[in-house]
């Protein structure tokens, strides 16, 4: 499916059909998912319906589900090119510095 070619609104449908559909495959009623997800059963339907909802709602509609693994392409772990990675290593200590006071520097004298 292209959904770029989708409206927004038409998306929300799309993904309430599929919240739909997932939850008829389990044979779970609306009320027994919404229960399950702590949302009114009324809300469940409304985003069955396409209707917009907060993002925490559709991601407990989700776990209630078991289908979190639909968020995997959400996720990115943040890549350093390797010029970045040079530059880091450059500015990493190499060598530590001796004392900041010179006094504390000079080791007592020894009675032997």
């Amino acid at each position: 499916m292209n959904w770029y070619s989708l409206s927004d609104t038409a998306i929300l449908r799309e993904v309430g059909t599929s919240l739909r559909q997932i939850r008829l495959n389990r044979n779970q009623s609306q009320q027994a998912v919404a229960t399950a997800a702590g949302i009114d059963r009324a809300t469940l339907s409304l985003i069955e319906h396409g209707r917009p909802t907060s993002l925490l709602t559709f991601v407990q509609l989700l776990r209630t589900l078991e289908h979190l693994d639909v968020l995997e392409g959400l996720v990115t772990k943040a890549e350093l090119n390797p010029v970045v990675l040079a530059r880091l290593a450059k500015k990493q200590r190499r060598h530590a510095s001796g004392p900041a006071d010179s006094s504390s520097a000079t080791p007592a004298p020894s009675e032997w």
